[in-house]
């Protein structure tokens, strides 16, 4: 069973397995139906497409931030419409970085499926060895029946950070905000995707980005020193992750189990629902 990475060479020696999943999460914020259009054009053998907006995230509301969890009754459809059961192993791959198909990981390891994985580099690196693309119309998946319920220890909310900021503990490192953002959203500029700019007051930047190097996951003994930097002696559960929307902060939560570091929880509301309420406290700079 693989539930962290997996690499192009790897995934290519499994190809037609009868227990197998890709999924294609390509995907722009700017361009939503680019990855879709690439998808169509050339993807992995046998791979079926997730969209991150339709498929990965539920509509979201004036409470709610850009990209809400699905509902689990509606994921676990999609689930069973892309062929997933209890014994499938699936494999997620975006354009290279692993941003949104490790917001399928998360979302499949929320729902209790153990077996997903994320290609390593993506589609660049599958590219990269030579490996063969599929073209034309892609065959559906036989239908499967999942079964899975969502495991609310995985997830942590906007009361309850409102609660922890309130009573300092951000602030005294009781409990740790890992925001995935780069570093310019973070302080506060450069803010292009949502209308108020900062971070959430004892939060601290750790940019997915630099879980990477050149284009794929970093070895888990560097980011076991990175995230223990980070963590400064408190159990990983003591941490939660979040960014912009709640898909990037899944990239540090895959970074931190390669690390041998699980049991954060995600912010799915993140950045975006946040300051939804202009009551809500933010802070600028580092």
């Amino acid at each position: 069973m693989l539930d962290t990475i997996i690499s192009a060479r790897q995934l290519a020696h499994r190809l037609g397995e009868a227990n197998l999943a890709i999924l294609d999460c390509r995907f722009d914020l700017a361009r939503p139906r680019w990855g879709e259009h690439a998808y169509a054009e050339a993807r992995l053998p046998g791979a079926l497409y997730a969209h991150l907006d339709r498929d990965l995230s539920g509509t979201p509301s004036s409470a709610t931030g850009r990209h809400p969890l699905p509902a689990s009754a509606a994921l676990a459809e999609s689930f069973g419409r892309w062929g997933i059961g209890a014994h499938t192993q699936v494999v997620a791959y975006d354009q290279g970085p692993g941003a949104y198909a490790a917001r399928l990981w998360w979302l499949l390891h929320w729902m209790g499926h153990e077996r997903a994985a994320v290609l390593d580099g993506g589609l660049a690196a599958w590219e990269a060895c030579g490996l063969p693309l599929e073209h034309g119309g892609p065959a559906a998946a036989a239908p499967r029946c999942f079964e899975g319920q969502p495991d609310p220890h995985m997830l942590a909310h906007t009361d309850e950070i409102e609660q922890d900021v309130a009573a300092g503990r951000l602030e005294r490192r009781e409990i740790l905000l890992i925001d995935a953002r780069g570093a310019d959203r973070f302080a506060g500029e450069n803010e292009t995707l949502d209308p108020v700019a900062g971070h959430i007051p004892g939060a601290i930047n750790l940019p997915f980005t630099d879980n990477l190097g050149g284009g794929s996951f970093l070895p888990p003994a560097s980011l076991r020193r990175r995230f223990r930097q980070a963590l400064a002696g408190h159990a990983p559960e003591s941490a939660i992750c979040m960014c912009g929307s709640g898909v990037t902060a899944c990239h540090n939560l895959l970074a931190l189990r390669i690390a041998g570091l699980p049991g954060a929880r995600l912010y799915a509301g993140s950045w975006s629902e946040w300051i939804r309420d202009p009551r809500r406290p933010v802070t600028r700079g580092a």
